[in-house]
């Protein structure tokens, strides 16, 4: 089977010392790795995808600050694709999905951040645009979400977008059984 792996803005803001830190952001980046070096090792094809704010509000993936640097864990080589973005949809306004037909593409297989925002709208235009896609739940990560006067808990949030994205739009997989793939 070919497939491509997917890491989606796993950048400096999202772990501990950034801007935006997220839950469980330092397990996810280990899982990407894991998978980032099997996907190298298979020769399989590898895209990174990086998030540059363009509003100062935003507060994180502000351009030339240590912030918006993907992770070194997970930093891309110079031979892999890397798409810059500027909204939670990796396909919106990019040439990724023109990338990706280029292939002979079985399974888009995705990791990163945030799965309640940009693992989800990614995920969904994947399939949108006829694209069979996996999520390894294990290496996405999110944060506390505030809804109608209650903090939903990172957990909850992340558990009620991957139930989503897998009812219809991706199969849902851990960095194990991916590995095992």
């Amino acid at each position: 089977m070919t497939r491509a792996l997917l890491l989606i803005d796993i950048q400096n803001d999202y772990f501990s010392d950034g801007a935006m830190t997220l839950s469980g952001m330092e397990q996810a980046a280990d899982n990407a790795a894991r998978l980032l070096t099997r996907f190298r090792e298979r020769g399989d094809a590898v895209y990174h995808v990086q998030h540059i704010s363009t509003r100062p509000q935003a507060g994180f993936f502000l351009p030339d600050t240590p912030g918006v640097d993907i992770h070194p864990r997970v930093a891309p080589l110079n031979s892999e694709s890397l798409t810059r973005k500027h909204f939670p949809n990796a396909f919106r306004a990019t040439t990724l999905a023109d990338t990706l037909r280029a292939l002979p593409l079985e399974e888009l297989v995705s990791v990163g951040a945030m799965s309640h925002r940009c693992i989800d709208a990614s995920t969904r235009a994947a399939f949108d645009r006829g694209f069979k896609c996996a999520v390894v739940q294990d290496a996405c990560a999110t944060r506390d979400l505030a809804f109608n006067g209650e903090t939903l808990k990172a957990r909850e949030v992340h558990g009620a977008f991957m139930a989503a994205l897998g009812s219809v739009y991706a199969h849902l997989t851990t960095t194990d059984d991916a590995l095992r793939a």
